[in-house]
């Protein structure tokens, strides 16, 4: 019974990071970063990623989607290994990354530039199809000036979902925005990314905000200080909606807090 457990635990493992170690080159001596840090993100599940600031926590993300190379250790999705930037991983970044003088649905498509495999008509439907998922059909020839915070970052999402990516990176997506506007796109974010309609099959998420973190993730994985490693990873059972007022939830937070501390 244990090992089909584990068998079935394998098989629903999306993104495995097995014994990450990341070194800098300062003059003569390494600089550690992260040492040994291994985490699992699996199928419909999001992973938050907290830690003190400055840790490594986005160097890590960055080490997941494939941008950074680890001085040892693997990274894979399913049973593939990550050795550099691929489709089927998005990044959602805290300050927006979006071209100026590109309207939303040319920031979104420009997401899409590398798909060889795709018509333009095509990939101006999965554009359009991507802002109608974050909610801004009707902005499609709107530029980013002109666009409220929490607008500009929902092109960031939908151009993350234009790519119909397995596995979403999320960089403190809400650390930028006014605390009334995170507020309502963190309430959308869990169900816009994980269901059934979705091709998104892992979420995870780098977040310094232990609330935020309470509220959305299943699982939250804490790393120490530089040179960062894990010190705790809480499964977080506590029913959707989440309550951000019962005591129960100030349960969770005190928790991570705790393992921060």
């Amino acid at each position: 019974m244990a090992q089909d457990q584990a068998q079935a635990a394998l098989r629903d493992t999306v993104v495995t990071v097995d014994h990450v170690s990341l070194d800098y080159r300062k003059e003569k001596e390494p600089l550690a970063v992260l040492v040994d840090v291994s985490l699992k993100a699996g199928k419909d599940e999001l992973v938050a990623i907290t830690g003190p600031s400055g840790c490594g926590k986005s160097t890590l993300l960055r080490i997941v989607s494939g941008l950074v190379r680890p001085t040892a250790g693997t990274v894979k999705v399913l049973d593939s290994e990550v050795k550099g930037p691929r489709e089927d991983i998005a990044m959602v970044f805290q300050n927006f990354v979006l071209l100026p003088w590109r309207t939303s649905l040319e920031n979104v498509l420009f997401g899409l530039g590398s798909r060889k495999d795709l018509t333009e008509e095509q990939k101006a439907e999965k554009a359009k199809a991507a802002l109608d998922v974050a909610g801004l059909s009707g902005f499609e020839n709107v530029y980013p000036g002109e666009l409220s915070g929490g607008m500009k970052q929902r092109v960031g999402v939908a151009r993350a979902l234009a790519t119909e990516p397995r596995v979403m990176l999320l960089d403190e997506p809400f650390s930028s925005l006014d605390d009334l506007t995170a507020e309502r796109l963190r309430k959308e974010t869990y169900t816009l990314l994980i269901n059934p309609q979705s091709s998104v099959q892992s979420v995870i998420l780098v977040s310094h905000n232990v609330e935020e973190i309470i509220e959305l993730a299943d699982k939250v994985v804490v790393l120490s200080g530089r040179p960062a490693h894990v010190v705790g990873e809480l499964e977080v059972t506590l029913p959707r909606p989440r309550n951000k007022k019962s005591e129960e939830f100030f349960q969770w937070v005190d928790r991570v807090y705790t393992l921060l501390s």
